[in-house]
């Protein structure tokens, strides 16, 4: 077989890419899998070794690792005996790497165990678990994300503050500029640059805003599929940070990464349409709210305590509910109409739009993750009929409140019975594991703030 037979695949990938490719010669393919902090693991290979049909392997040990990439002793029989996962390209997810210097293709791969059975902790299959349930029920789950993120100077000095970056004036960023069309301006050749990655790879962006912190962006997503969502936040964010790199920035999705400005989420507006009808559920026939929207609440209110770590998987996670820094994060899972201070806010809408907006997700958090979280409460909350508390007017009480510390959190999920078996226990167990080791790490080291305040004065 010739290799122009073995590349015939090319010709049908999306149109984005072709003209991403513009008859250059191929380089080499990236075969990718998101990892439990939804990075980017796998490996490149050239354009004659790769097929859609041809599996990769990669050791199972890159799901064992904190973020630090220190491994972790976990009860797993037989742990360090490396065995391999099979890789099988979805080719879906295949677009360009606009930032590559030559031209190069990149695909998401799901997991597989040697007997062909789906890696349950995987990221990308605790999410594609969270779907089937909903079809089996009847029901396609809808989500949008909103990504909020920070340009900053380059921090090359992990000793020294993160600060602001300096725009097109020659002025470092401001705070308290939301929605100033201005300040999108000011950096608007990093904002151009990921205009013109996203084209390339195929990527839609709905819109850009200014947010609240000095040099803080949020990109909103079309709804759609939690899937293809999830794919899309996973690529958006090497996009962007490749975007700022190449303008002299960093781009980072840190939950807070200054300590006098508000910090970064990921907003997923999410909703259930019924499989056959293509109604929303959450509305009845007349316009009206449902049984099933409520239901759908208060799973929610009900379990996603329960499940932070997924949500706020990092101790930087927690930083943003702290209310004396210029704040806006809800600290509660409270919900109301159209109130920003309720964990959940039911955003204006008509009937088919109806939808719930989780505020509480970090942007640090694995996409596939936390909307496998969110959506499997929403989904326990249905299929258990689960009432909600009274929708909330203005700023909730203490009844409401969440675990606001990465200790807290990881107690609280170590201790979960019905969403550990509906999302996986084995899933859950070596998650809980990786982030007790890294906040052990993170409880070993020693602060600035302890070196400049304890050092002497005690």
């Amino acid at each position: 077989m010739g290799q122009g037979d073995k590349t015939a695949w090319l010709d049908q990938l999306p149109q984005a890419f072709q003209d991403y490719r513009g008859g250059r010669k191929l380089d080499e393919v990236e075969c990718i899998v998101p990892d439990l902090n939804g990075m980017s693991r796998g490996k490149a290979i050239p354009l004659n070794k790769f097929s859609p049909d041809k599996a990769i392997y990669l050791p199972i040990s890159i799901f064992y690792q904190t973020i630090t990439g220190e491994d972790v002793e976990m009860d797993i029989e037989n742990q360090w005996a490396e065995s391999d996962m099979e890789l099988r390209p979805d080719m879906s997810t295949a677009m360009a790497v606009p930032w590559a210097k030559a031209a190069t293709l990149q695909v998401i791969h799901d997991l597989y165990s040697s007997r062909g059975e789906p890696v349950l902790c995987a990221p990308r299959n605790v999410l594609k678990r969270v779907i089937a349930l909903f079809n089996e029920q009847g029901w396609k789950p809808v989500v949008a994300p909103e990504l909020e993120f920070y340009l900053t100077k380059p921090n090359v000095d992990p000793n020294e503050p993160i600060e602001p970056p300096v725009g097109r004036t020659g002025r470092s960023g401001t705070a308290r500029q939301s929605y100033s069309m201005s300040a999108v301006d000011e950096y608007g050749e990093v904002i151009d640059t990921i205009y013109d990655y996203a084209e390339a790879a195929g990527l839609h962006i709905d819109s850009v805003i200014q947010e609240d912190g000095a040099g803080q962006v949020e990109i909103n997503l079309t709804h759609g599929d939690p899937l293809l969502l999830a794919d899309q936040v996973f690529y958006f964010k090497r996009i962007i940070k490749e975007a700022a790199l190449n303008n002299g920035m960093f781009a980072t999705f840190m939950a807070k990464p200054m300590r006098d400005q508000p910090g970064s989420a990921m907003h997923i507006h999410q909703s259930v349409v019924d499989i056959k009808t293509g109604d929303n559920i959450f509305s009845d026939a007349d316009g009206s709210e449902s049984d099933a929207f409520r239901f759908y609440i208060g799973g929610l209110q009900q379990y996603l305590p329960q499940m932070m770590p997924l949500i706020a998987p990092n101790v930087n996670s927690y930083r943003r509910f702290e209310s004396d820094t210029n704040s806006s994060a809800p600290t509660n899972m409270a919900w109301g109409y159209d109130n920003r201070a309720t964990g959940l806010r039911i955003p204006n809408s008509g009937p088919q739009d109806r939808r719930i907006e989780n505020r509480l997700v970090g942007v640090d958090t694995n996409p596939y993750l936390s909307i496998a979280a969110s959506l499997i409460c929403g989904y326990m909350g249905l299929t258990q009929s689960i009432a909600p508390a009274e929708p909330v007017e203005g700023e909730p009480g203490d009844e409401f409140a969440i675990p606001t510390t990465f200790d807290e959190a990881l107690r609280l999920f170590t201790k979960t019975s019905d969403v550990h078996r509906t999302l996986g226990e084995d899933f859950c167990e070596l998650f809980a594991c990786v982030k007790r080791e890294e906040l052990r790490q993170f409880h070993r080291e020693i602060s600035p703030w302890e070196r400049e305040h304890l050092l002497l004065n005690v």
